[in-house]
This record gives structure tokens, sequence and C-alpha cells, in this order.
């Protein structure tokens, strides 16, 4: 009997890797595709000449001193934005895990429309606020739009979710008893929250810290519309390089700067990911919220009430005022003007960008949904393998490597047959793609590792396929984790703008591509279309948070 055992072990673990690699075979070709080898296209561009590789342009390029200073202030305006960001929403996560109020689910959807926002329509919304002509402007003749502050609050803005929903999910499960003991042992508030509750949080403060750190490391279209010529990020340059100097040796060694730092940081992060996982296990039971009781819980309700309406919901409301604000009175004179292409700046009307944007993003979600769930299904099985590994980080690869990278190189990579791609209109959704993979895996993956796999081998007994043991159990059980990552991937490839600003055609524009143009151009009216144009764009995105708010589970996580 023994022996029989030791037999279909092996076999069955055969069986069990050539699945995974089944599954892992068509993500792998197309970060292969799509992903490596235009990268690798472009860095070789910039770096290789009559076949030799010249590495010394490395050196040149770090001895420049307007390079050391980009660097350096992509560096600096990370860290300060991440500071910024965990002391304001610090107590907002508090509040959403231990507070129980009215409105709180309306709210927690509000917090979180910011995040899914393209970038571009949070700068030119921070651009309406504190820009020419801003509401700053108009009360106390102020602008910051030339200054660094309009980037770091634009920052806050974009990243207050992110510390909300990370701390805020785990301050929910911590068991307020263990604070309320040390208080009783004659702690003061303050000394309690330090000593008890947040050696607790500090995974999930360390996690949330390094993802605002991440993004704000990679900021391009923020940095773009609010730093003008004053300010420029690593993401910026390479942009600024590729597109208007033309110096790909200059954009391949800023992006080979870029992925080491952000593979560095990913490689931290991942360390703290499980680090927070491990103090999951050890934390008492989730507790119940209460509503605020005396003056300070409601102080501090009020104070993040506050701040979120200043800091979230008022940049927002001015975008949408600004674009109502026509010359003959408020109406809807800019969203009228969207309609005709008389302007010049684009071969069809503006409002064509509405519809080019939603088939791009469906195609690219659908094409996000399907790599992103066959890798996540090989993921599935707990394995410290390298090559579990490996493919794992491939996957996160995307959020390392400059878009404007990635978008050039798919011009100078997918240029010839049987690759030839540059007229095609799916190089647009294809770029998106790379993008949502990695919001579908994580979404999808805690659920399905959550699935018992004594389902799948009992249905597997009774002579079920793999495809119906995948129908029959898997499906149902991730259903909702498949629709959240479906509306994640949509929400991402509908602001994308790094890669899509090089391959979107002059006819087919998107909605963050025909922003940017509107703003780039004078004009009162160019300027009253690109907020009409960022509005529209906030809606749709808002719609599709909201929908996934609805199906939004505990189960499936917070993001």
């Amino acid at each position: 009997m023994d022996l029989a055992r030791t037999e279909v072990a092996p076999a069955k673990a055969r069986k069990g890797s050539a699945a995974r690699l089944g599954l892992m075979a068509l993500p792998v070709a197309f970060f292969a595709v799509f992903f490596a080898y235009p990268v690798a296209a472009i860095v070789a561009r910039g770096l290789k000449a009559d076949g030799a590789w010249q590495f010394g342009r490395i050196g040149d390029v770090l001895a420049q001193s307007d390079i050391r200073h980009v660097l350096w202030f992509t560096t600096w305006q990370a860290l300060v934005s991440t500071v910024l960001t965990l002391l304001i929403a610090l107590p907002g996560a508090y509040v959403f895990a231990r507070f129980d109020f009215r409105g709180k689910q309306v709210l927690r959807a509000v917090v979180t429309v910011p995040f899914v926002l393209p970038t571009v329509v949070v700068g030119t919304a921070f651009l309406a606020l504190v820009g020419r002509g801003g509401l700053l402007d108009q009360l106390w003749g102020v602008r910051l739009d030339t200054t660094v502050w309009a980037i770091l609050l634009a920052h806050v803005f974009f990243n207050y979710a992110v510390v909300v929903r990370t701390v805020g999910g785990l301050w929910s499960q911590l068991d307020p008893r263990q604070e309320e003991a040390a208080r009783m042992l004659g702690a003061s508030r303050f000394a309690a929250w330090r000593k008890v509750t947040l050696p607790a949080l500090s995974p999930a403060v360390a996690a949330a810290a390094l993802m605002v750190f991440l993004f704000t490391f990679t900021s391009f279209g923020v940095v773009q519309i609010l730093g003008g010529p004053t300010f420029s990020t690593l993401e910026v340059e390479i942009y600024r390089q590729t597109s208007e100097i033309f110096d790909l040796a200059t954009a391949a060694v800023l992006t080979m700067i870029q992925f080491v730092a952000v593979g560095a940081i990913l490689v931290v992060h991942a360390r703290t990911v499980r680090r927070r996982e491990t103090a999951l296990r050890l934390v008492a039971p989730e507790t119940t919220a209460r509503r605020p009781r005396g003056a300070g819980p409601w102080a501090l309700l009020a104070g993040v009430l506050a701040s979120i309406v200043v800091l979230l919901v008022l940049p927002l409301g001015v975008l949408v005022q600004r674009s109502l604000d026509a010359p003959g009175g408020y109406g809807f004179a800019y969203y009228r003007a969207l309609a005709s292409a008389d302007g010049g700046i684009f071969l069809v009307a503006p409002i064509e960008a509405i519809g080019n944007s939603l088939e791009y993003a469906l195609a690219a979600t659908a094409i996000a949904v399907a790599i992103g769930g066959l890798a996540a299904a090989a993921l599935t099985r707990r394995n410290t393998g390298r090559l579990v590994r490996g493919f794992d980080a491939l996957l996160m690869l995307p959020l390392g490597v400059s878009a404007v990278t990635v978008g050039f190189g798919f011009l100078i990579a997918l240029d010839k047959p049987p690759l030839d791609l540059r007229a095609s209109w799916i190089l647009v959704p294809l770029a998106q793609a790379l993008v949502g993979v990695p919001f579908v895996v994580r979404t999808m993956l805690p659920v399905l590792r959550a699935v018992d796999g004594r389902l799948r081998e009992a249905a597997a007994v009774l002579g079920a396929s793999p495809w119906r043991v995948w129908r029959e159990v898997d499906l149902p059980m991730v259903r909702r984790a498949l629709l959240i990552a479906a509306g994640f991937a949509f929400a991402v490839s509908l602001g994308e703008f790094g890669a899509t600003v090089f391959i979107a055609r002059p006819d087919n524009p998107t909605l963050p591509v025909a922003v940017a143009r509107l703003l780039g151009r004078a004009g009162d009216l160019n300027y009253g279309q690109a907020m009409a144009l960022s509005t529209i764009l906030m809606v749709v995105c808002a719609v599709a948070l909201l929908l996934l708010e609805r199906v939004r589970t505990d189960r499936t996580g917070e993001f």
C-alpha cells in the first residue's frame, strides 16, 4: 500500500507540473513578445552601435548635471509624497476601520475614485484648482501649478485610497481589547497605540508606503501637466528624450536605471507582503466597528471628512465646474464643442475619443483577464520553486518599466512581418493589457488559493475533465473576483497614457491622449474642452468603481 502511494505521488506531481507549465505558456509568450522584446529593442537601439554594445554611454549620461538633477528630484519627491500621504491618510484608515457611521460605504467609494482615475485627469483636476484661472487664483491670486506643491498634493490625492484600504483593512482585524488592556495598566492612549497597535500595523504601513513610493517614483501624467518645464521625473525625462530630443541612448540608460530601482522596490515590497501575511495569521478575530463616542472621536471623524472634502472632492468638483464655465455663462458649450473637429488638433472630432477609449479598454480587458487568469491559475498551488517565483516576478515587471519605453518600443520592434502591427488597432489594447495583467493576477490569486484543493480532487476522481473541474468548482467561487479584476483592468486600460501617447493614431485618439493634446494648445476653447473630456473620463471611471463596490466581498480583499 505504501509502495503504491509512493509511486502515485511522483506521477501526480509530474502531472501537476505539466499542467502548471501549460498554463504558464501563453502568459510567458505574451510577455516575451509584447514586453521583453520591445523593451530590449529600444535599449539595444540606444546602447548598440556598429554591432557592439556601448556601455560607456551609461557613465556619460550619469555625468550630466541635468540628468543627476532629474534622478534626485524623482527620488526626493517620491519620498516626500509618501510621507505626506501617510500623515494625511492614516487617520482616515483608522476612521474606516473602527467607526461605523451613516454613508460609510458611499464615502469608501468616493475615497477610492481618485485611485482609479487616469493620471491625466488628476493633473487636469489640480490644474483647474491651483493653475491659471483656477479657484485659488480667482480667490486669492495664488498659483501652485509652477511649484512642487501641486505635484505633491496631486500625489496625495491619487494615493490616499492606497493607505486607507491597505492599512485600514488590517486595522479592522486587530482586537481593540489589546490596546484597552494596555491603557488599563496605566499607558496613555498614544503610548498604548505606539506600543501595541503600531507594531501590528507596521507590515501593512510599510506595504502601503512602498506602493505609494512606487506609484510616485514612476509618476508621469501628473508631473507632465503640473510640473511644466521646471520639474521632471525619470518617466517624464524618458518621454522628453525619446519624443522631443530623440536621444535614444539617454532614454535607454534612464530606462535601465528606472528598471533597477523599481525592481529593488518590488523585492522589498514582496518581502513586506510576506511579513504582513504572517502578522495576519497571528491577530485576533475581526471586530465590529462602532459609532463614535465622545467629543474626541467625533472631532476625528469630522477632521477626516473635512480632509476628504478638501483634498479629494474639491479638485474633482472644480474640474466639473470649469468644464461648465463657458464664455457665455454656465452651460454645456465646451461639451458641444467636442463634436466639432474645426479646431484642427485632431483629424476627427474630440468626442470620438470616448468611443475609441471604450473599445480599446474592452479589448485590453479581455486580453488582460485571459492572460492574467491563466497566470493566476498557474500560481494557485503554493510553490516556492525558482521557476514559479521568477514567473510571478515577470508578471509585475510592467509596473517597473517606463510605459513610455514600452510604447516607443512597440513602434521600433513591431514593424516587420510577422509582427508588423504599427497600422493595426490592436497595438493600443496590447500595450494597455500589459498594465492590467498585474491587477488581474493580484485580485484573483488570493481567491483561487482559498479554494479547497480537495474539491478539485473529488471532481477529478468522479471523472470530470480539467476544464469541467474549473467550470464547476473554481469558477463559481472566483466569479466575483473575476468581475472585480475585469473592472480594475478596464479602469487601468481606460486611463493608460504613457504608452498610448506614442501608438494611438491621430484619427483614433484615446481620452487621456486627447486631454493632453488639448492642454498643450493655447486658448480657452481648448482648455475648456480638456476639462469637459476629463470630466467624462472621471464619470466613466467612477461608474466602473461603483459597480466594483457592488460586487466586492470581504473574501476578495480590498485591492
